[in-house]
């Protein structure tokens, strides 16, 4: 059975997608037969690994999901364990995705739990909204990871998002847990950064991933040549953090 994966945080600019492509990178390094599925409609998830989104989104369209994924782009050219189900900007398919007041939900769970039976790791990149788009992307999942960027407003928002993450385990028992928080950009060197890791980890505790994502301009870079940074710079900073948030997900299942 695969294990879904929502990466998700109503704050932009997080490093949400970023966390995305390079955990599913370094999931499918390990081994992991890996789907990446982009469901914001900026579609950053699908241009950053070097693929094109497509004119209607597949979790919708009346097809399977096996001719929708295509394979990722890597330093390797292809990596056999690391698919894309692309997105769509199309409005109109965010709004079906969603489904009035979740309507379809259930629709793109049953499209989506028989196109990914094959892979062991599913991962969800959802757009920075607390939105019904967000709602349907937690529901199709078994976890939820939440990057939280080491910044002042690192705190704010972040009670209402929890919020709808409970609201959504009561509305679907025992299907979603919350798989952990992940704090990105990390600075060592300002005191602001300490700060924030202090609080996060004194508030939340054990959900707290070990591992920290450092500001690196590696991985900044590396969506603009449409490869993960475990790819464009596999000796850089940011590539050992995404293979150390990998080790510390594979432990917790």
């Amino acid at each position: 059975m695969s294990r879904t994966i929502c990466i998700a945080n109503q704050k932009g600019g997080v490093g949400k997608t970023t966390t995305s492509i390079n955990l599913a990178a370094a999931l499918a390094n390990s081994g992991q037969k890996t789907l990446l599925v982009d469901m914001d409609p900026q579609c950053n998830a699908t241009s950053g690994v070097g693929l094109q989104a497509v004119d209607h989104h597949p979790l919708i369209a009346n097809v399977p999901i096996k001719n929708s994924v295509r394979p990722a782009q890597t330093s390797r050219s292809v990596l056999s364990t690391f698919d894309v189900l692309p997105g769509s900007r199309s409005f109109l398919d965010a709004d079906l995705l969603a489904g009035k007041a979740g309507a379809n939900t259930d629709l793109v769970v049953k499209h989506l739990a028989e196109g990914s039976d094959t892979y062991d790791y599913v991962l969800i990149d959802c757009p920075p909204s607390l939105g019904q788009l967000t709602r349907a992307a937690l529901s199709v999942s078994n976890e939820v990871l939440m990057p939280i960027q080491c910044e002042y407003f690192a705190m704010e928002g972040l009670a209402k998002m929890i919020a709808v993450i409970k609201k959504v385990m009561l509305e679907r028992p025992g299907q979603l847990t919350f798989g952990g928080i992940v704090l990105t950009m990390y600075d060592q060197d300002l005191e602001l950064t300490l700060e924030v890791d202090r609080e996060v980890r004194e508030f939340f505790g054990e959900i707290v991933f070990d591992t920290v994502v450092p500001r690196d301009v590696k991985v900044t870079e590396s969506p603009s040549h449409g490869l993960s940074v475990l790819d464009y710079a596999p000796r850089s900073r940011g590539s050992r953090a995404y293979t150390e948030l990998c080790m510390e997900v594979l432990e917790r299942d």
